[in-house]
């Protein structure tokens, strides 16, 4: 994986320089990943660039906002597994944003993992077994999976808003998604989902972006059924892991440095916080 960084000095006009912005898209395009560095934008600097480069903002309904853009990065102290960024989701990002506003004295290093090096990776065997579809189901609560649908469905704003008629509406929109509501209003989530898939930004090479390696800090965690009946096992997720851990690089961040992920192909996480002392923003959409 190339280590892209693309420095102020480069790009005087800083975060709304034309040729900076050209020079992300074609990272992205290239290599799945870049970061900026030198740029130490405010937090409406880098709300202004998660808007330039995405024509739709999305939400983790678990996470607090910062800005009518981003929200803070909230996920305890632990390690966090490789994942795609609401890869459980109906609506998928394209791009995914971190703002390191303060960065760890120690440890918390993002780690990144281009998809396509994890595929690459495979035997034939789990090649075989992961071209498969696969069912994500999990329990939501009503405060959560009301606030998703606020964001989500162009009628509404505010999760009080939310009718059954807006459910069925965002059923109906987006296929290979259902649900089952229980008495308490939380509500058995499920979505069929391609683990092995193509870069939002083009060309014929796929790789393996998902989350089944990833975490569930603010959610229960999902069960995940393969399209042949059978359910994903710890083991089999672990040799993944392994696999995935050969080809994974980590960033070891500076205050004020933004990385910028292609969320359809590089999976993210995090080596464990050893100093709880920073602060780290995400803002994320479609292309």
């Amino acid at each position: 994986m190339t280590y892209n960084i693309l420095r102020h000095r480069d790009h005087p006009g800083g975060l709304t320089d034309p040729g900076l912005l050209a020079t992300i898209r074609g990272d992205l395009a290239r290599d799945g990943w870049t970061l900026l560095r030198g740029f130490q934008p405010d937090m409406d600097g880098f709300s202004g660039l998660v808007t330039t480069l995405c024509t739709r903002v999305t939400f983790d309904p678990a996470r607090s906002h910062s800005t009518d853009t981003t929200q803070m990065v909230d996920a305890g102290l632990g390690p966090i597994g490789l994942h795609i960024e609401n890869g459980n989701t109906p609506r998928c990002p394209d791009i995914v944003t971190f703002f390191a506003q303060t960065a760890a004295f120690e440890g918390s290093q993002t780690t990144i993992c281009d998809g396509r090096a994890v595929w690459d990776g495979f035997d034939d065997a789990q090649k075989a077994r992961w071209s498969q579809r696969m069912t994500v189901s999990r329990v939501l609560p009503e405060a959560l999976w009301k606030r998703y649908l606020a964001n989500e469905h162009p009628a509404i704003t505010d999760p009080s808003q939310v009718t059954m008629d807006h459910v069925l509406q965002f059923k109906a929109a987006i296929p290979d998604q259902d649900f089952e509501l229980h008495d308490d209003n939380s509500l058995t989530y499920r979505i069929v989902l391609d683990p092995v898939r193509p870069s939002a930004f083009g060309g014929d090479a796929r790789g393996f972006a998902n989350a089944v390696l990833g975490p569930s800090h603010n959610y229960q965690p999902p069960r995940y059924i393969m399209a042949d009946g059978t359910e994903v096992t710890p083991t089999e997720i672990e040799a993944i892991r392994d696999v995935a851990e050969t080809v994974t690089h980590e960033i070891n961040w500076q205050d004020g440095d933004i990385a910028i992920l292609d969320n359809t192909r590089v999976m993210h996480g995090r080596r464990a916080i050893a100093d709880s002392n920073r602060n780290l923003f995400i803002g994320m959409g479609t292309l």
